[in-house]
């Protein structure tokens, strides 16, 4: 017959462990790093629910890759581009300028760049990211759902 002999305090719980320590800072670090989705600009909060029919004639380039087209909703309209990767992969951003009260909406042309016509900025289609130097402020971006293959949903985040 055999004997196993347990060492029992190496099972004890000890409240100083180097493991507890790094997990309490893993969590610490997890808390401190999480990103609010939140814009951060002087545009009105708008209640966004829009359907898309890809069938109609208006957004017949919103099936090819580059494609985009204008929707009206949110507070100046709504630019809509399938970037072509990503799932889904479509893109909408609010038209109405994030960082100036600017009575025009932003103006798409077709390449990566949405262009404020009041004060020049420059936002990028793929994340809203300003481009222009100095601008802070990104371009406010709508969550994009496909309901179907022909159906595009498209909410606040």
């Amino acid at each position: 017959m055999y004997k196993i002999f347990v060492n029992c305090k190496r099972f004890e719980n000890k409240p100083n462990t180097p493991m507890r320590k790094l997990i309490a800072l893993l969590l610490l670090f997890s808390f401190i790093s999480c990103e609010k989705n939140e814009t951060n600009d002087i545009l009105p909060d708008v209640k966004v629910n829009l359907t898309i029919d890809l069938k109609l004639p208006q957004y017949n380039d919103l099936q090819v890759p580059s494609g985009w087209s204008y929707a009206s909703g949110g507070i100046k309209g709504i630019i809509i581009q399938n970037v072509g990767v990503g799932n889904p992969p479509y893109k909408a951003f609010e038209r109405a300028c994030p960082n100036y009260d600017c009575s025009n909406p932003m103006t798409f042309d077709g390449s990566l760049k949405l262009t404020c016509p009041c004060d020049g900025n420059v936002y990028s289609i793929i994340d809203g990211s300003p481009q222009t130097s100095g601008d802070t402020q990104y371009a406010r971006e709508y969550r994009v759902n496909v309901i179907n293959s022909f159906s595009l949903n498209i909410t606040n985040f």
